[in-house]
């Protein structure tokens, strides 16, 4: 089995490749940075690829390479793991500034989609193909200052709705949303100015309170979702509500 992650440096996406690494599957990370130093157990079962998800023109160029496929070649199942984003322009309408919101939907959107079509198109002789894009609730409910992150998240799940109803074989697609974990992300929300997401309060209190999910309590259960057989059933789903996998 093998598995490509976005976002692999840090956060949420670093648990899950050393969650999957413990399950002995073969990684591909793909982010800016390199990850953390991995276990001499583990890192072998690593490969990295430095790119900034959010630079049309890099992306293009990697997805025009080979790296790709040859890395899912030979593969009986493989996973594709959309977890890079960016929660950036936070604030109303008439301040968020063009290039930002660009930015916004080429990382959370345009990248994700792009790498989900390359990512099919190389595992076509690949007998169980699993795509998760990570959604957020933010996606299904709305918050003032999260106009830009909310659309990019609710184009996910449409997505994953889109691409269930085309039925390709083989293929399983689901957009999670994995509650509210404690990542750089949180702490970015924390930092916001309140007179631009005007409830910064409540996630300051989810923080004081212990109520946030760590990234490895977070991706032990959404890697042991991700390979269970009941992965999918439903296109757009919510970890949370699924804590019997």
């Amino acid at each position: 089995m093998k598995a490509i992650v976005t976002g692999s440096s840090r956060g949420l996406g670093a648990a899950i490749v050393a969650r999957l690494l413990a399950r002995k599957i073969e990684v591909l990370g793909l982010a800016r940075q390199q990850p953390p130093t991995l276990p001499p157990a583990t890192a072998a079962r690593y490969t990295h690829a430095t790119l900034d998800l959010a630079d049309t023109g890099a992306l293009e160029d990697w997805l025009a390479g080979s790296a790709m496929a040859r890395f899912v070649a030979g593969a009986e199942r493989a996973l594709l793991i959309n977890n890079a984003g960016t929660l950036q322009p936070v604030g109303p309408l008439g301040g968020q500034d063009a290039a930002a919101i660009a930015r916004a939907i080429r990382l959370n959107v345009s990248a994700p989609l792009a790498l989900a079509d390359a990512f099919v198109a190389a595992t076509a002789q690949v007998r169980d193909r699993r795509i998760v894009h990570i959604s957020s609730g933010a996606a299904r409910s709305a918050y003032a200052g999260w106009s830009v992150y909310g659309a990019s998240k609710a184009a996910l799940d449409h997505h994953a709705r889109g691409v269930h109803e085309d039925a390709v074989p083989g293929l399983r697609i689901c957009a999670l949303a994995p509650g509210v974990v404690d990542t750089d992300m949180q702490a970015e929300v924390r930092g916001s100015d309140a007179a631009h997401f005007p409830m910064r309060a409540r996630f300051e209190a989810l923080k004081r309170d212990g109520m946030l999910t760590s990234p490895a309590a977070c991706a032990a259960q959404l890697v042991d979702y991700l390979l269970s057989a009941d992965f999918a059933r439903t296109p757009v789903a919510d970890l949370r509500a699924l804590s019997g996998h």
